[in-house]
């Protein structure tokens, strides 16, 4: 996924249960360490690779996040950063996005309907949550193990935020 802030373009791709990002040219792998969604909280480690892949330089930041569903604003070290999303946007009905099944859309989750270590077949509900008064069934894309949960019952999402990651 590209995200353009300021002048500068930033790639993320999912590593493993890590993500990859590259901005002019250095590599840095970041590591979610803890989310507090009601906040908008996100702990996060940086860890500047090398082009052998040894550490070069590793920092734990706390970002907070915030979204109006076509921008998101990410604060770190008190400065707010304002994101857009240039390529990779999910269309239609998938609620898929690298390995995780996302929010389509603000809302309220209602019910979870798997834990971490079940095994799903494809269509399967695994969680329900309703938004605009309307209820929107998240669902298996294919049959695989639930990896993580990140979602409650009665807990409040945002438009894109991983809901359940899965692994074949």
């Amino acid at each position: 996924m590209k995200i353009n802030f300021d002048t500068q373009t930033l790639e993320i791709n999912p590593s493993g249960d890590n993500y990859l990002a590259v901005m002019d040219g250095k590599r840095i792998l970041v590591e979610i360490i803890r989310v507090d969604a009601a906040q908008g909280r996100m702990d996060l480690r940086f860890i500047e690779l090398s082009e052998s892949d040894s550490i070069r330089e590793s920092v734990s930041k706390s970002v907070y996040v915030s979204s109006d569903m076509a921008k998101r604003w990410v604060t770190i070290n008190g400065h707010t950063l304002m994101l857009t999303k240039t390529s990779g946007a999910k269309q239609g009905v998938r609620h898929d996005h690298a390995g995780g099944l996302i929010a389509p859309m603000p809302g309220q989750v209602r019910s979870v309907s798997v834990s971490v270590g079940d095994f799903v077949k494809k269509g399967q509900t695994l969680l329900t949550m309703e938004a605009m008064k309307m209820e929107i069934r998240i669902q298996a894309l294919k049959d695989g193990k639930v990896k993580s949960v990140f979602a409650a019952q009665g807990q409040t999402v945002e438009r894109e935020q991983i809901l359940i990651e899965m692994e074949e």
